[in-house]
């Protein structure tokens, strides 16, 4: 079993910079796939980003992708995503996700462990 749990969320100007962290217990994570989702008001669940901990290989949704970077820290067993240039369209909740071996998915259905969900608010 998998803990999730996430931080960084919080209130930004639309151009400004915000990182999110996830930090991960109860199993190392390198069978792991890690990803982030968000979750905007009056929407549904989407994929943000993905990173797979064994190799490093990673995926963007277009929308992000150029703005925002996944990393994982191994040593410390926690996933973080930086988001730069943010805008309002990517207020949301964001949340941390580990599917237990298995690639990089945009389907949340495919992810088994969820953390609580962080608010990143972007004003304009």
């Amino acid at each position: 079993q998998v803990q999730l749990v996430e931080s960084g969320g919080g209130l930004v100007q639309a151009g400004g910079s915000l990182r999110l962290s996830c930090a991960a217990s109860g199993r190392t994570l390198s069978t792991y796939t890690m990803a982030w989702f968000r979750r905007a008001p009056g929407k549904e669940r989407e994929f943000v980003s993905g990173i797979m901990w064994s190799d490093g290989r990673t995926a963007y949704a277009p929308s992000v992708e150029g703005r925002f970077t996944i990393s994982r820290d191994n040593s410390k067993n926690t996933l973080y995503l930086q988001m730069n240039s943010l805008k309002p369209e990517d207020t949301a909740v964001y949340y941390c996700a580990a599917r237990y071996l298995g690639g990089i998915s945009v389907a949340f259905i495919s992810y088994e462990h969820w953390g609580q969900g962080t608010q990143v608010t972007v004003s304009s």
